[in-house]
């Protein structure tokens, strides 16, 4: 299963250049993440309320061609891996038809107190939920 979400550049978000700044594209990658995560049911409202959460470990970024202001990037965010207490996502970021960006973000799974969890043993139907998303093609 693949997800969409469209982002479009402020001008704030460009550089001297005229470019986006190479930094937007994180948070482009949360921005979608998030929307992903809520049409999933599964969104960190929710996470937090029942106790836990999934902050970010790693984050890989590969820039194909620069966009600019007023462009519009859809980001297709992916579920790759899901292990008993991490979950990858993968990032596909297109402008006019053309790959800008492709990236992949590492997420664990922590109690409210900052302490690791196994989604598996913890919340068994969100990891089945998630491990059925898998793209074992591209993964």
């Amino acid at each position: 299963m693949e997800h969409s979400y469209l982002h479009k550049v402020k001008y704030y978000e460009t550089d001297k250049m005229g470019v986006t700044h190479h930094s937007n594209y994180v948070r482009f990658m949360e921005e979608a993440r998030l929307d992903f995560l809520d049409k999933i049911g599964c969104g960190y409202r929710q996470m937090e309320a029942e106790g836990f959460s999934s902050p970010v470990v790693s984050v890989q970024l590969d820039y194909k061609k620069p966009t600019t202001f007023d462009d519009e990037i859809a980001v297709s965010v992916r579920v790759t891996e899901v292990g008993s207490a991490r979950l990858r996502l993968g990032y596909t970021m297109t402008c006019r038809g053309e790959n800008v960006c492709s990236a992949a973000s590492t997420h664990c799974f922590v109690d409210g107190n900052g302490r690791p969890i196994s989604l598996k043993r913890a919340k068994p139907q969100l990891y089945e939920m998630l491990s059925s998303l898998v793209d074992g093609a591209r993964g």
